[in-house]
């Protein structure tokens, strides 16, 4: 387990639905980020005690995650409740699932390994979600570029573009009359997930202004994979 200290987002809100889980990663460690049937988020380590399948791969059912493999169930605190092998079986509170702190905001999903984290990123209010953009680079690679080549704002005329940090692992990026809200998850060493969010409301800009940074996300990608890192950081043109 590969979790540094403080809070990493891991996903955006709207891509983890009721009853579903997706595998992660978070510094080369392997996780599962998951929503029981009452839609309550959940970061655990991604392997099964038992014989180490992914328990992404598994299937959710109320407030239980059952592996593929043998089907054994764990409960929202990661402790097993059910062999289906052995249903009789009062099982062992010693076999456990490693699960993290979770919280929502940002209309992100984040995760701490610390019994008692940083304060939890600020939750800025109404989010329209954009994408979760998986980039090879590195996160300082990324931040850079984002500085130096980021998008015409959607709300009225363009204007200097500002990024700064808002957390150990979120930064805002305001382009004129917009905001966008950037969650920064360490994938390994030289892969990124950026998860994007634009703050305000959805009347203003679900849709059209979703398709807008949209359209800027895939130039992002295309000019952080395209072209030698050094390049992508000192170019300053705005799309």
């Amino acid at each position: 387990m590969t979790m540094t200290g403080g809070w990493h987002p891991v996903a955006l809100s709207t891509s983890i639905e009721p009853a579903s889980s997706a595998g992660t990663h978070i510094g080369g460690g392997e996780f599962v980020v998951w929503r029981d049937g009452s839609g309550a988020a959940h970061v655990w380590e991604d392997r099964c005690p038992h014989r180490g399948m992914k328990l992404s791969f598994g299937f959710v059912r109320g407030d239980h995650i059952a592996c593929l493999y043998h089907g054994w169930q764990y409960d929202a605190a990661g402790r097993c409740r059910y062999i289906p092998a052995h249903p009789d079986l009062e099982v062992p509170k010693t076999i456990t699932v490693p699960a993290y702190r979770t919280v929502e905001a940002a209309g992100m999903i984040w995760a701490s390994r610390d019994p008692e984290p940083a304060t939890a990123p600020a939750d800025p209010g109404e989010v329209v979600p954009v994408r979760s953009l998986y980039l090879a680079a590195s996160a300082e690679t990324v931040l850079q570029v984002v500085e130096g080549f980021p998008p015409r704002p959607f709300g009225g005329d363009a204007g200097p573009a500002g990024l700064e940090p808002v957390g150990a692992n979120l930064h805002r990026l305001d382009i004129g009359p917009d905001t966008l809200l950037l969650g920064l998850q360490r994938l390994s060493d030289e892969r990124t997930a950026l998860h994007i969010v634009i703050a305000g409301p959805a009347e203003t800009y679900s849709g059209e202004g979703q398709k807008h940074f949209l359209a800027w996300t895939a130039a992002l990608r295309h000019r952080l994979e395209s072209a030698p890192a050094a390049d992508a950081v000192l170019s300053t043109e705005a799309v």
